[in-house]
């Protein structure tokens, strides 16, 4: 069988639709890589296996009774900049280093509606501040890319260089991300993946720390047109 990891959105819901496998055995493969690489590419700020673990064991519960949601299952990883009821939000700032929101972003709210899984929170340039992840208090992002017949370490753009990093080095199937002068798209076309700035005001702007309101805009960071697209 193909490494979980490396399975699009498309096919891991289809996968766990024929009962290929668990939701529970795909997020803990997600849980497995992000343990060995994220030293190395410093994507997520938080990880939060637990919490996956039980949302992935409730996915399997809803799927088999039919009552599967459009994400049920799908492991997926969210920039520090979306506010996540009980779990450590900053902005990848220390002024926030202890906020733990009590409410939960409209778009996360939505997500977890439709059964996806949260594998943690993704590193950022501080408050979406920068365009190469560099600026962030728990240090820059690491590209897992890398130029041919070079070592050398690349940034992976910013703002949403964790969400970029970790969907390019299949640490989760897809990613969370905020624009507000390029911050889904420049991070997405360094990695190699597929970022979309939504029409403004096609998905909540509540419960994202905010850069500039009037600009900034959630989107999805995934490995596929199509996986963006759902």
């Amino acid at each position: 069988m193909t490494d979980l990891t490396d399975l699009t959105i498309a096919e891991a819901r289809k996968g766990l639709a024929d009962k290929s496998f668990s939701a529970v055995e795909l997020t803990e493969a997600h849980s497995a890589a992000i343990k060995a690489a994220n030293r190395a590419l410093n994507a997520y700020v938080l990880e939060t296996p637990e919490r996956a673990l039980e949302m992935a064991k409730a996915s399997d519960a809803r799927i088999a009774k039919g009552e599967a949601g459009a994400l049920e299952g799908i492991p997926l990883g969210i920039k520090d900049l979306f506010c996540t009821r009980d779990v450590r939000t900053t902005a990848c700032s220390h002024i926030l280093d202890r906020f733990t929101p009590t409410y939960e972003s409209t778009v996360t709210s939505n997500l977890w509606d439709a059964g996806a899984v949260m594998l943690g929170k993704l590193n950022n340039d501080e408050f979406a501040m920068g365009s190469s992840n560099e600026t962030s208090f728990y240090g820059e992002v690491i590209n897992p890319w890398r130029r041919e017949g070079s070592d050398a370490p690349l940034v992976p753009g910013g703002s949403s260089g964790g969400s970029s990093a970790a969907v390019a080095a299949r640490l989760c199937l897809g990613a969370t991300a905020t624009d507000t002068g390029g911050s889904i798209r420049q991070p997405a076309a360094f990695t190699g993946t597929v970022g979309l700035k939504p029409t403004y005001g096609r998905c909540s702007r509540w419960g994202i720390v905010a850069f500039a309101s009037s600009l900034d805009q959630a989107g999805p960071i995934a490995r596929t047109v199509r996986d963006s697209a759902i």
